[in-house]
């Protein structure tokens, strides 16, 4: 394998992470990113010294929050994303998180030790919100397979 997948997710907090209403979700972080770092096919996570990614920025919104990770292939991301106990927090979104009007995650395959920078993920889901999916930013149900040769370009 060549290639690894690669993914953001954004969600736009209903409250700071400090208020009443976001306790829940606070309290799940460290959980559910231990069970991502123990998930079969994992390979990287974003995180700030705090362990996790709130406090690292995505864009001037300071309500919008950013995950990212790489993962061996689609398969281990999609069980650990909705078939383990993940997959209770994504339910439970709606709680902590405004729906938003344009999509909030995509997909993309990186070179095999590439770590993706925040500005490449929010490039990647702002061309798949432009364009929908295409080899260079695609979902679950819209996916490609791996590039062949050196790599997919806009």
């Amino acid at each position: 394998m060549t290639y690894h997948l690669a993914q953001i997710n954004i969600a736009r907090l209903v409250a700071p992470l400090d208020d009443p209403r976001i306790a829940e979700f606070v309290a799940l972080l460290e959980p559910i990113n231990a069970l991502a770092d123990e998930a079969p096919g994992f390979v990287w996570r974003l995180k700030s010294e705090s362990g996790n990614a709130t406090d690292i920025a995505y864009n001037d919104d300071p309500f919008v929050i950013v995950n990212m990770s790489v993962w061996e292939s689609i398969e281990p991301l999609r069980t650990y994303a909705y078939k383990s106990d993940h997959a209770k927090v994504f339910r439970d979104r709606a709680k902590w998180f405004e729906r938003l009007e344009k999509p909030s995650y995509c997909l993309w395959w990186i070179p095999l030790g590439h770590i993706p920078t925040v500005a490449e993920g929010r490039e990647r889901l702002e061309h798949y919100q432009k364009n929908g999916a295409t080899p260079y930013s695609f979902r679950f149900s819209q996916h490609f397979p791996q590039p062949e040769g050196e790599g997919v370009r806009v």
